[in-house]
């Protein structure tokens, strides 16, 4: 077994809260450079960025999760992850055929563009992809599952865009993979007060928006080598494996 530091929630310029600093080249290098193994792009409501970031992170010996922050019905944010470009490309037609047309006002919220490797840009998402789309959180894991990816509901302590901020409580009986933490909490002050989700894993990660917050909050990964399905057993805690959250448990 081997422990892989990873940081499975990062932002890139595509997102209207991405600072445009977020190209793929910047986020690998600042990867490179906190010895991340393992991340995970989670723009919102859109996969398009995330190949790209794979292919360069292939490079450098990182794996790269192909993924997005969902926005459910509820305005709850949730991680989906993907094991293949197909699965990818299959789902992010479901995105494309939902996410409300509301148009993006880039002075308010931000640009969303998809750049190549060379920094210039080959895509504009003219709608709002912050917007709410119109799946329940069950209905999200559904789908996400459909394609045989991860579903996580993120940061889900946070007093905003969280299922306890939105539903006011995370339900006993919630489907999800694992469960994502702010870096304000950890699991053992979060257990103490909700030990009825301690079959769960938990890990923390950055939500990075810029670019020097990539890797500022991590969690480890214990699996037999770098793969999706290393991660899906580490979430499940098979053979072995698990995850370590926080900076103390492996450094």
């Amino acid at each position: 077994m081997q422990s892989y530091k990873a940081d499975l929630h990062i932002h890139t310029l595509l997102s209207p809260c991405g600072d445009l600093s977020m190209s793929p080249i910047n986020i690998v290098n600042k990867a490179v450079e906190m010895g991340l193994r393992l991340i995970g792009i989670a723009d919102h409501n859109s996969t398009r960025q995330a190949p790209l970031i794979q292919k360069m992170g292939q490079k450098q010996g990182i794996l790269v999760l192909l993924g997005c922050e969902l926005t459910t019905k509820e305005e709850a944010h949730c991680l989906a992850f993907f094991e293949t470009e197909e699965q990818r490309k299959a789902f992010q037609k479901i995105l494309d055929e939902s996410l409300p047309d509301i148009p993006n006002n880039e002075d308010k919220f931000g640009y969303q563009i998809v750049v190549d490797e060379a920094e210039e840009i080959v895509y504009t998402e003219e709608r709002l992809l912050w917007s709410a789309l119109p799946f329940s959180l069950d209905e999200l894991y559904t789908l996400v599952h459909e394609y045989q990816g991860l579903f996580i509901p993120a940061h889900i302590d946070k007093p905003s865009t969280s299922i306890m901020s939105q539903l006011g409580f995370v339900p006993p009986d919630i489907k999800a993979d694992a469960l994502e933490l702010s870096k304000f909490t950890s699991p053992e002050m979060f257990i103490k007060r909700f030990a009825y989700l301690k079959k769960f894993s938990f890990f923390q990660s950055s939500d990075a928006h810029i670019e020097s917050l990539i890797g500022e909050t991590y969690s480890w990964f214990l699996m037999e080598n770098l793969s999706f399905s290393e991660l899906r057993k580490a979430f499940r805690g098979e053979d072995g494996r698990r995850v370590y959250c926080g900076t103390k448990c492996m450094d």
